[in-house]
Order: C-alpha cells, then structure tokens, then sequence
C-alpha cells in the first residue's frame, strides 16, 4: 500500500525537497571536484605579479624626488622576511608534534609577513629602483650567485605557496603534504636570502 499517496500534496514536496537536497549534500561530499582550475588561476595570477615586478625592476625608472624617502623600508624589508624564516621553523615544529593548530597560526602567520613583504618592497622598488652591489671580486661573485637563486626561487615560491594554502583551506590535505614537502624548503630558503642580501648590500651599498 502507498500510503506516500495519502499525504499531503504540500508535505509530500516538502519530503522530496528534503530527500533531494540531501541526495545533493551527499553526491557533493562524495565527488572529487578537480583542483586544476584554482591551481591554474593560481598559476596566472602568479605569472602576472611576477611580470609586474620584473617590470618594476628592469623597466620602471624610479624619481630622484623620491631617492631620500623612506629609507627604511630594505631594512623593513629584511625584518618581514626574517619574521617570516621564524614563523616557518616555529610552524614545523608545530606540525612535526602534531599540533596542527598551531601549525596553521603559525603558517598563516609566515603568508602575512610574506605578504606585508611584498608591498613593502613593491614601494620601496617603486620609490628607489633596484640597488647596484658595488663590490668586486669573490664577494660579488657570491653576492651575485645568492641573488640569483633568491630571485629565481622566489618566482617558483609564489605559486607553490599559494597551492599549498590553497589545499590546506579546501581540505585536501594529502595533496597539501605531498607538495608542502617541496614548498617549505624553497619558502624558508627565500626569506634566509631575503635577510642575507640585504646584510650584503647594508655591508657595501647603503
């Protein structure tokens, strides 16, 4: 007997609304939606920002009427990346003792002194232009070598930070670990040359 046939016809919608939204919940928990259009927007977005700042540094000429302002910003430049070598380290740590809170404050923590780096050395760029070393020698040959890998891998950075991030917030966290592996080193790497070619350019440029 059907008794669904005796019900109200406004309560029998509604129990089919019921049983077809959560047939919807399920079907969305259960499907693995691609990750590729986020990682590929993430990979153009990357791209453009680091087209504008390659512009910025090769390109941009910066005003003489700006030379002597805010001459503090290398130096806030180097704390920020410094802040954020820390934060990393203290966030493995975290994440190693399996506290994974704390590990995600403290990456958190590292993505926004990254990010507060970024502007200030878009500004500072924008203000001053790039810096010439002056040195000579083997100490310009080193200088060279380590600016050469801080840039490079900090363009491989950019995209590789923000897919990690991004696996981590939508829950794919094996596909997080998988590349967080590869992303670390290069992350803590950026923000160490950060710090050290500041200290060679304090040493023989500023």
């Amino acid at each position: 007997m059907d008794t669904g046939s005796h019900l109200p016809l406004f309560l029998r919608t509604r129990i089919d609304f019921r049983m077809e939204f959560y047939d919807l919940i399920v079907g969305m928990e259960q499907a693995e939606i691609s990750p590729r259009p986020a990682v590929g927007a993430i990979v153009v977005v990357s791209g453009l920002a680091v087209s504008f700042l390659l512009w910025l540094l090769y390109v941009h000429h910066a005003s003489a009427d700006f030379a002597q302002r805010w001459m503090f910003l290398p130096a806030l430049n180097a704390l920020l990346n410094g802040l954020c070598a820390i934060a990393l380290c203290v966030g493995l740590y975290f994440i190693k003792h399996r506290n994974k809170e704390a590990h995600r404050k403290s990456m958190l923590l590292a993505f926004a002194f990254s990010s507060l780096f970024l502007v200030s050395y878009i500004v500072n760029h924008a203000l001053h232009g790039d810096t010439i070393f002056p040195g000579h020698g083997p100490v310009r040959t080193l200088y060279l070598s380590i600016l050469a890998s801080h840039v490079i891998l900090s363009i491989v950075a950019l995209p590789m930070v923000l897919t990690t991030f991004f696996f981590s917030l939508t829950g794919r966290f094996a596909m997080h670990r998988r590349i967080a592996r590869v992303t670390f080193p290069i992350w803590l790497y950026v923000s160490i040359t950060g710090v050290v070619v500041f200290v060679f350019l304090k040493a023989y440029a500023y």
